[in-house]
């Protein structure tokens, strides 16, 4: 239990240090481009995730993620008893994540994000997004295993794009990212309805799945 909790927080930390710090490092590079500094960041959080599961998907299982943890729970993959240490691990280690990311480009440890990040249409996008990611995790560990962490990078790059919130898809991650006053940071008024959307994404796929994909199909297969 150890070793899976340390997995889950560096893996979390290095995921956030990704987050954070290509956001700064492409807004500053990017001279006032959002464009361009929204594809630095896409680019360096997806090839970041790709390794970091890659990395730590044989110790801990990669969850990175308190929706991915309480899903897979709910589904008997992870004993109920180990939920509060692995999302203890995934909240510490994003913490970790932005104060390293900050002390890295001169910026104070932690600083409140004013980056605004409100209303319906980036609720939705924060279940959408959350939604399939939690798909795309179900659909491959059951029948790719091989191919969860492509798969999970390259979905997490195209739901920068397409999603309205630009895909947080990941609680200890947006609590995390109001700590920081940065391009990827979030006002900590706005942290309450993207986790919920997050939780309700991740509860309506891991129940869609389990219909479409029973346990003794999953066997037989």
């Amino acid at each position: 239990m150890s070793r899976r909790a340390v997995a889950e927080a560096l893996g979390t930390a290095f995921l956030l240090a990704a987050v954070v710090g290509s956001g700064i490092m492409g807004d500053r590079l990017a001279g006032g481009n959002v464009a361009i500094a929204l594809l630095a960041n896409t680019i360096a959080t997806a090839a970041a995730l790709v390794a970091l599961i890659l990395t730590f998907g044989p110790i801990s299982g990669a969850h990175f993620n308190p929706a991915v943890t309480l899903a897979e729970a709910s589904q008997g993959g992870l004993p109920w008893r180990e939920v509060p240490v692995y999302i203890a691990a995934q909240l510490a280690g994003a913490f970790a994540g932005v104060a390293a990311a900050h002390l890295m480009f001169s910026e104070p440890v932690f600083f409140a994000s004013q980056h605004a990040r409100s209303g319906l249409a980036q609720i939705l996008g924060e279940f959408v997004a959350t939604f399939g990611l939690l798909s795309v995790i179900k659909g491959c560990a059951r029948f790719r295993p091989s191919a969860v962490a492509l798969a999970v990078g390259t979905y997490i790059a195209a739901a920068y794009w397409f999603t309205s919130s630009t895909s947080f898809a990941n609680p200890a991650v947006t609590l995390a990212r109001a700590a920081s006053d940065t391009f990827a940071g979030i006002r900590p008024v706005d942290v309450p309805g993207f986790v919920i959307a997050q939780l309700a994404g991740a509860a309506a796929a891991t129940l869609l799945f389990r219909w479409l994909v029973p346990p003794e199909q999953t066997h037989a297969r």
